[in-house]
């Protein structure tokens, strides 16, 4: 169990010797520019990682050992809630340590649910299996939440140099709702998460961003200044304009009310992507 936090009184090792404006800076890798020195107790607390899947044998192994090298200090679990996988979702996850069960209810929402009503943590942090959040997650999450925030999530660093991504990753540093997703990564209070009434498992799609946007009316959201990294998958089979235009379209169709079947529909029309469980 992790029982420090981020002393936001100390200096940061950036050279400037001026203090640093966010609780973030807690970095343990040599490609972090600045790392808190110092720490103090905080709060003990437990965080559970619940991963949806559907066919992520590709990437399941590498997410889980991450997941799990980070967490060791705060006791973390890793729970895959898989959709019906077709491949080795399941066995190559459970060698690898992490806790699996096959969902009652297919779609990443009613997963993501699943997997929460399994967690025993006090936190839960929801991660797509392409994705690798920072490796000091755990310690940005007690700052966070010495803070005052009970929800939050990250900017993006794609596993890609095309600059067009980096443009993208760029505007995520700013706290609007569409430079926001589930990619990123979102972890939040079990009791905030109850409160807020999880995850609408009728939605096929946005059911992050739907969340989001119920936690913010009733919590405080935390955005963190590091990056979670996420895989530019997506852009190997369409053009950087062809994902735009097709978030942006999305976006708009639920904004209005569109059904969940009709904004899928429209997306898949414009997209070459990987569905969800269904």
């Amino acid at each position: 169990m992790i029982d420090t936090y981020v002393d936001p009184s100390r200096k940061d090792e950036c050279g400037s010797g001026r203090r640093s404006k966010s609780l973030n800076k807690v970095a343990y890798t040599s490609h972090d520019r600045c790392a808190w020195i110092g720490a103090i107790p905080s709060q003990r607390m437990r965080i559970s990682v619940i991963i949806p899947t559907y066919n992520e044998a590709e990437n399941i192994g590498n997410a889980v050992r991450h997941l799990l090298s980070i967490g060791n200090s705060s006791g973390a679990e890793v729970i895959i809630s898989d959709g019906g996988s077709t491949d080795n979702t399941l066995a190559i996850a459970e060698a690898e340590g992490a806790t699996v069960t096959l969902s009652t209810i297919k779609g990443r929402a009613g997963q993501m649910n699943h997997g929460a009503s399994l967690a025993h943590g006090d936190i839960l942090h929801f991660v797509h299996a392409d994705t690798r959040p920072p490796v000091n997650s755990a310690a940005i999450v007690s700052a966070a939440l010495a803070s005052g925030a009970d929800h939050g999530s990250f900017r993006t660093r794609f596993d890609s140099d095309r600059f067009m991504l980096k443009v993208n990753a760029f505007f995520t540093r700013f706290d609007l709702p569409y430079f926001r997703g589930g990619d990123q990564s979102i972890w939040v209070t079990r009791d905030l998460f109850v409160r807020a009434g999880g995850y609408k498992t009728e939605m096929l799609i946005m059911e992050e961003y739907d969340l989001l946007a119920r936690l913010r009316k009733i919590g405080t959201f935390h955005l963190s200044d590091q990056g979670t990294l996420i895989s530019a998958r997506k852009y190997d089979h369409n053009s950087w304009l062809r994902v735009q235009l097709a978030n942006m379209k999305v976006v708009r169709m639920y904004r209005r009310g569109a059904s969940q079947e009709e904004i899928v529909r429209t997306y898949g029309i414009m997209l070459n992507y990987r569905p969800n469980a269904s």
